[in-house]
C-alpha cells in the first residue's frame, strides 16, 4: 500500500518511517500541506495521511477521487478539517480516536500554572540577571472552582488532576457521564462560578464560538481560560476584548483558529500580517503555545501505532473500527 504523507516533520518520520515496514506500507512523506495545488503528489497512492491544518473540502475530495484516492487517514483525534458529508459513500476517512489524553490533561494544567505563576516571564527576566519579582504574583489554586467543559478521556484526566492541586471541580457536556465523581451543571452556572475555565470538547456547529462576548460577560473578574482543544471554539475578536476589559487574570491557548499556516511552521523571519494573533501575543497575562499539547513521546508512538494499523485494516478489507 502507498500512502502519500502530507505536512510531514522530522518527528512524524522518527515514528511512522520504522514502524512502516513492519506493515508492508510505503509512505511517500511530502512536506507540502495538503492544498489543491498539492493533490496531484498523491498520485498512485491508494490512501493520503494528514494531519489537523490540513482542511479537506469537498472539492479536493472529488479531485482525490478522479486519482484513485480510496482512504484518507487522520492522524488526529478530531475531524472538524475534513467534509464528511462530502467523504461519505465515496472515500474512507479514519482517525486515532484516542492517543494520549494524559498529555494533553497535563498540558492544559501546565499551561494554567504558567499564566498564573508568570514563569514564562520569570524565565525571561534571570535570563537577564532581572532577578525582581514585581508584577509576578499569582494566586493559589488550592479551593479554587475549575470548570471543565468536556468529559471525554481529556475533560476526564483533567478533572482528576485539578482535584490533585484540591480544587473544586464543575463540569458541563451535553451527554454526562453518570459514572463520574463529578458535579455537572449548564453552561451558565460553569461561567459565572469558575475561577478557571479548560476546554475539552471537539469542534462542531454547536461549539463553534462557544467562548463569545454573552459568555465572557458571565464569566468572574479574574478567571483564567485554557484551550487545548480547537481555536475555533473561542471568538478570537471577543476574547481580545475582554483582555482589554482586563476580565482574564490569564489566558492560555495551544490553539487558535487562524492558525493554518502559522503553527507548526518557522515563521521568525516574516511580518505577521494576522493583526488578532499579534494583539493576543502582546498582552503580558496570554501564553500562546503552537498546538503541542499532545507532543509528547508516547503519544507520537501512539498516533503511528493506529495510523498505520488503520491503514493496514483498510488495505487487507478488514473492519475499519476507527472509520468515521
Amino acid at each position: 500500500m502507498n500512502i502519500a504523507f502530507y505536512s510531514t516533520k522530522p518527528y512524524d518520520r522518527l515514528w511512522f518511517e520504522p514502524m512502516s515496514h513492519q506493515y508492508d506500507i510505503k509512505i511517500h512523506f511530502l512536506e507540502s500541506p495538503l492544498k489543491e495545488s498539492s493533490i496531484p503528489l498523491a498520485s498512485g497512492c491508494e490512501a493520503i495521511c494528514i494531519f489537523v491544518n490540513d482542511a479537506v473540502t469537498a472539492g479536493m475530495i472529488d479531485q482525490l477521487c478522479r486519482l484513485g484516492v480510496k482512504a484518507i487517514l487522520l492522524r488526529s483525534a478530531g475531524y472538524n478539517h475534513v467534509d464528511l458529508d462530502a467523504a461519505r459513500g465515496r472515500i474512507h476517512v479514519l482517525r486515532v480516536p484516542s492517543y494520549s489524553p494524559d498529555a494533553v490533561a497535563e498540558y492544559a494544567m501546565a499551561m494554567l500554572l504558567t499564566v498564573n505563576r508568570y514563569t514564562h516571564r520569570a524565565y525571561t527576566r534571570t535570563r537577564d540577571f532581572n532577578m525582581s519579582i514585581n508584577g509576578l504574583m499569582g494566586q493559589t489554586l488550592f479551593g479554587r472552582t475549575a470548570g471543565i467543559i468536556g468529559t471525554g478521556k481529556i475533560g476526564q484526566s483533567m478533572i482528576r488532576i485539578c482535584k490533585g492541586f484540591g480544587m473544586n471541580v464543575l463540569a458541563y457536556d451535553p451527554y454526562p457521564n453518570p459514572s463520574l465523581d463529578v458535579t455537572y451543571t449548564d453552561r451558565d452556572a460553569l461561567f459565572a462560578q469558575s475561577d478557571i475555565i479548560s476546554l475539552h470538547c471537539p469542534l462542531t456547529d454547536d461549539t463553534h464560538y462557544l467562548i463569545n462576548q454573552q459568555a465572557i460577560s458571565q464569566m468572574k473578574d479574574g478567571v483564567y481560560l485554557i484551550n487545548t482543544s480547537r481555536g475555533a471554539l473561542i471568538d478570537t475578536a471577543a476574547l481580545i476584548e475582554g483582555l482589554a476589559d482586563k476580565k482574564f487574570a490569564g489566558v492560555g491557548l495551544d490553539v487558535y483558529e487562524e492558525e493554518d499556516g502559522v503553527f507548526y511552521e518557522d515563521r521568525s523571519n516574516d511580518i505577521i500580517n494576522d493583526e488578532n494573533l499579534i494583539r493576543l501575543a502582546a498582552f503580558p497575562n496570554v501564553l500562546i503555545t503552537s498546538h503541542m499539547g499532545f507532543f509528547t513521546r508516547e503519544a507520537m508512538e501512539a498516533i503511528a501505532s493506529v495510523t498505520l494499523e488503520n491503514a493496514a485494516a483498510f488495505a487487507n478489507g478488514r473492519e475499519l473500527v476507527n472509520e468515521l
